[in-house]
């Protein structure tokens, strides 16, 4: 199994619940479990309980910091229709609520109806013309960055220490030990890259609220290849808030998943 099924892997307890462990695989800034891989608990415990297969809409909630250890999920059926299905799922560690999530399901595999796409994907060089986007830094405590790969045409400029002031970037990604994206986890992949407003001198985050829009299935191009093209931005930071808009597009040129964070940001 891949890291990231194995890693957030969830049983059946009975009554709507899951029993679930948190690993220190998946950490962002201050070694905390970063919030797309908690969401991912939330997700596979409601795939478990919702008729539908693919998470459509994902709204979720961060209400204090993940603890890596065992923890559990509480999922709850609101409502199964013929297109949609939505369940609410919260994730609990210890006695201490730490995570919860609204989603509706589909079946996009059957999806029907008029097609519009007014955007495009990233133009990027291919991902072996690229170049690792962090220029090889790393921070001991932030493990995540071993689990993906970021490829983009030049290092991201903050992690040279040389911020741009433009908090935009294009690139690739990827899980780093090949993993395909799947609608599952289409929304860890959204929040596993730094944010693009490090380029504005901030120098931490954590996220208040992340919605994710699924919008296909991701293809992989003729070879198999599991990179999707990644565009992230941030127009607005106020008062310490600030949002980042993040679109993931697959092999084929496809838009897979839209998301939009508000975070908390410091050290600006």
């Amino acid at each position: 199994m891949y890291e990231w099924d194995t890693d957030t892997r969830v049983d059946a307890a009975g009554d709507g619940r899951f029993a679930a462990h948190l690993t220190d695989r998946w950490a962002g800034a201050g070694g905390r479990p970063n919030g797309g891989y908690l969401v991912a608990f939330c997700l596979r415990a409601l795939g478990g309980v919702l008729p539908h297969p693919d998470p459509l809409v994902v709204g979720a909630h961060f209400l204090r910091p993940g603890v890596v250890g065992p923890a559990r999920v509480d999922t709850e059926l609101v409502r199964a229709g013929r297109r949609l299905s939505t369940g609410e799922a919260r994730l609990t560690c210890g006695d201490r609520e730490v995570l919860r999530v609204v989603a509706s399901y589909a079946d996009l595999a059957g999806a029907s109806g008029s097609d519009l796409v007014l955007g495009e994907a990233p133009d990027l060089p291919p991902p072996d013309e690229c170049v690792d986007a962090y220029a090889g830094l790393r921070l001991p405590d932030v493990t995540l960055s071993d689990r993906v790969d970021v490829r983009a045409p030049k290092p991201f400029g903050w992690a040279q220490g040389r911020p741009t002031g433009v908090p935009r970037a294009e690139f690739w990604l990827r899980f780093a030990d090949g993993r395909p994206a799947d609608t599952a986890s289409l929304a860890t992949l959204v929040d596993t890259v730094a944010p693009a407003v490090l380029e504005l001198g901030v120098t931490e985050s954590s996220t208040a609220e992340l919605t994710v829009h699924v919008r296909a299935r991701p293809i992989p191009d003729g070879t198999g290849s599991a990179w999707l093209a990644v565009r992230a931005a941030t127009r607005h930071l106020a008062g310490g808030y600030y949002e980042e808009d993040v679109e993931l597009w697959d092999a084929t040129g496809r838009l897979v998943a839209q998301s939009r964070q508000l975070a908390v940001s410091a050290g600006r």
